[in-house]
C-alpha cells in the first residue's frame, strides 16, 4: 500500500518512522567497530539490552557489481566468478560428479499476514531496497565446468516449478528439495542435467500465511536414513503469539522412507546453514538471532546441535539472558537453555555454513567452518557482508575468525553483492552464492 493511500491514523504513525529510518540510512558506514568485535568468539561480551521503540534501519542499497569489479580475497587467495547472470542465487549444493546446483529463489508471494502494521510496512520497503523484493525464480540451476578452468561453461535448468526452494540433498539415486512448505524428491541419475517426471511428496513443512522466515534448509545423515530440516521462527521475538510458532524455530529429523518427523532441537530463532563436523560427526547450524535490543545484541551464532536441546528462543538469548519483551516467560525452559558454542557477531545475518575439511585453500583452513555473512540491515555500523573462516581444534571452534572474502560494500556503503550459501567444489575451492551480484564466486589459493 502506498503511504498516500494508507489510513490517516496509520500515516501519522508511519511518517516519523520513515523520516528516522531514511535519515539513518544515509549514515550507513562499514568501518570496524570494537563493540562488534566483542560479539565474536566462544565467549562473547554481551551488553545490556536496549529496547527500541523504532528499530535501527541502515540498509545498504543493492547496486550490483560494476564491470570488472569483484570481492577482495584474503590469506593468499584469489576470487573469480564461477558463474554470473543468475537470478537471486541463494544456496549451493555440489553433486558427487562435480556439478554445482544453485537454488535461484526468494520469499514466497503468498504471505498476507507477514508483518502487518506501519513498522512492518517500512521494514518491507527497506528489504526491497536491500535486494530481497524480487520475485522468486523458483528453480534450481545446474552449472558444469567441462574445461576444468574454474568457470562454468554449461548451465541448464535442473528443476523448476518449485515453491521458494532452498535446501538440497542427494541420497543414493534420490534428490531431495526443501520447498518453503514441503520436502519433495525426484529420481536422479549421475550426470543428468535436468530432472524428469513429477515430484514425490515426502512431508509438509510449516508455512502458512505468515511464514516469516521462509527458508527451509536440508541435510542428510551419513547413513542416508534421515534428513534434517532447519525451520525459522514466524516472528522476531514471538510478537505474533507463541501459537504461531508451532513446529518452528527448530531443526526436525525426518525418516527418509516414511516421511515421519520429530523435533530434534528447539529454541533456534532462525537456523539456516547446517553442516556435519567431520571429526565428531556432530551436526552444526548457523543461527540468526533476534533484533531490536540494540546494535550489539544479539550475536548470531553457530553451535553444535544436541538431540533434544533447547537454545532459548524466544524467552532467552545466549543461554539464560532473558528477553524482557517476551510475556509470559517460561522459567522452566530458560533453566535448561543451552549456551551456543560460538558467536558470529550481532546482526551479521550469518547464513551459509560449510565444513572446511577437504578444501584446497591452505593449511590454515584444514579444520573449521566457512560462514557466509549476508550482512546487517539494522545496525548503525554495517556488520557482516563477508565470508569468514572459524578454526576448529578437537572438533570445537577456537579463537577469532579469519576473513576469507569481503569488499561487498562500496565506499558509499552500497551493496555490490551479499554472500549467502557457501560450499566446497570437487577440487576443494570455496564457492560463494552472491544473491545481489547474481554471481557464484570461486575462491582458490594463489599459485
Amino acid at each position: 500500500m502506498e503511504p498516500s493511500r494508507m489510513p490517516l491514523k496509520a500515516r501519522a504513525l508511519l511518517l516519523p518512522l520513515l523520516a528516522i529510518a531514511f535519515a539513518a540510512g544515509l549514515a550507513l558506514a562499514a568501518t570496524p567497530d570494537q563493540k562488534a568485535a566483542a560479539g565474536f568468539g566462544p565467549h562473547p561480551t554481551l551488553p545490556e539490552p536496549r529496547r527500541q521503540l523504532l528499530p535501527t534501519v541502515h540498509v545498504a542499497a543493492s547496486v550490483g557489481w560494476p564491470a570488472g569489479a569483484k570481492p577482495q580475497a584474503y590469506g593468499g587467495h584469489n576470487v573469480d566468478a564461477f558463474a554470473n547472470g543468475l537470478d537471486h542465487p541463494r544456496w549451493i549444493y555440489v553433486l558427487p560428479n562435480g556439478d554445482v546446483l544453485v537454488a535461484e529463489t526468494n520469499a514466497p508471494t503468498t504471505r498476507p499476514d507477514d508483518g502487518k502494521g506501519p513498522k512492518a510496512w517500512v521494514t518491507k520497503q527497506f528489504m526491497k531496497k536491500a535486494g530481497a523484493g524480487t520475485p522468486s525464480a523458483n528453480r534450481i540451476i545446474l552449472l558444469r565446468d567441462t574445461k576444468g578452468d574454474g568457470v562454468a561453461d554449461q548451465r541448464s535448468v535442473f528443476v523448476d516449478g518449485l515453491n521458494s526452494p532452498f535446501g538440497m540433498a542427494l541420497v543414493g539415486n534420490t534428490f531431495y528439495v526443501a520447498n518453503t512448505d514441503a520436502i519433495v524428491s525426484y529420481a536422479y541419475t549421475t550426470g543428468q542435467t535436468s530432472l524428469q517426471g513429477p515430484a514425490n511428496h515426502l512431508t509438509d513443512l510449516p508455512a502458512g500465511t505468515i511464514n516469516h522466515h521462509w527458508t527451509k534448509n536440508l541435510i542428510a545423515s551419513a547413513d542416508g536414513k534421515k534428513l534434517y530440516a532447519s525451520i525459522g521462527s514466524n516472528s522476531n521475538a514471538a510478537e505474533n503469539g507463541i501459537e504461531a510458532e508451532e513446529g518452528r524455530a527448530a531443526i526436525v529429523e525426518i525418516d527418509i522412507v516414511s516421511g515421519a518427523k520429530r523435533v530434534y532441537a528447539t529454541g533456534l530463532r532462525n537456523p539456516v546453514g547446517m553442516a556435519w563436523e567431520p571429526g565428531s560427526g556432530v551436526l552444526w547450524t548457523s543461527v540468526n538471532e533476534r533484533d531490536e535490543l540494540g546494535d550489539d545484541l544479539v550475536p548470531d551464532y553457530m553451535t553444535a546441535v544436541h538431540d533434544g536441546g533447547f537454545y532459548g528462543w524466544p524467552y532467552s538469548y545466549y543461554g539464560r539472558h532473558l528477553d524482557p519483551r517476551v510475556k509470559p516467560q517460561r522459567p522452566d525452559l530458560v533453566d535448561k537453555a543451552l549456551v551456543p558454542d560460538y558467536a558470529l557477531g550481532s546482526h551479521t545475518a550469518s547464513l551459509g555454513l560449510a565444513a572446511s575439511d577437504g578444501n584446497s585453500l591452505g593449511p590454515a583452513y584444514t579444520h573449521g567452518m566457512f560462514v557466509g555473512q549476508h550482512g546487517s540491515w539494522n545496525r548503525k555500523n554495517a556488520s557482516g557482508y563477508k565470508v569468514i573462516f572459524v578454526p576448529f581444534v578437537n572438533a570445537k571452534p577456537q579463537g577469532q575468525p579469519l576473513t576469507v572474502l569481503e569488499g561487498f560494500l562500496n565506499r558509499k556503503g552500497e551493496a555490490m553483492g551479499r554472500p549467502v550459501g557457501v560450499a566446497l567444489d570437487k577440487r576443494g575451492a570455496l564457492l560463494v552464492a552472491d544473491d545481489v551480484g547474481n554471481v557464484i564466486w570461486r575462491v582458490t589459493l594463489n599459485p
